[in-house]
């Protein structure tokens, strides 16, 4: 009985401390292209918890299928603000996955 106890109190343990996230920073939904005509406009909005962002390219590893693909699309990926912002919500996405 003890044995047992144990076991299901190890695997509690293992199965609430696994990340959720596979090691990226956040979860983000790509909510679609942005199609202002501005000089700084253009590029891919992405909502990461409250606020929504902009990048302008896609991680070199990250299949998209402009085809067959279509917004809003669920990732995970992890960022940073860009130096050389123009209007202010401009991100550099350095690593990205679909969420699965």
């Amino acid at each position: 009985m003890t044995k047992t106890l144990f076991g299901i109190v190890v695997l509690f343990i293992l199965s609430t401390s696994c990340e959720k996230n596979n090691g990226f920073q956040n979860e983000g939904i790509i909510s679609g292209y942005d199609y202002r005509k501005c000089m700084c406009c253009g590029g891919y909005f992405v909502e990461v918890e409250d606020s929504t962002y902009r990048f302008y390219v896609m991680p070199d590893d990250f299949n998209f299928d402009w085809e067959t693909d279509t917004f809003p699309l669920n990732v995970l990926l992890d960022w940073r603000l860009d130096s050389a912002q123009c209007l202010g919500d401009e991100i550099i996405v350095e690593r990205m996955e679909r969420v699965k």
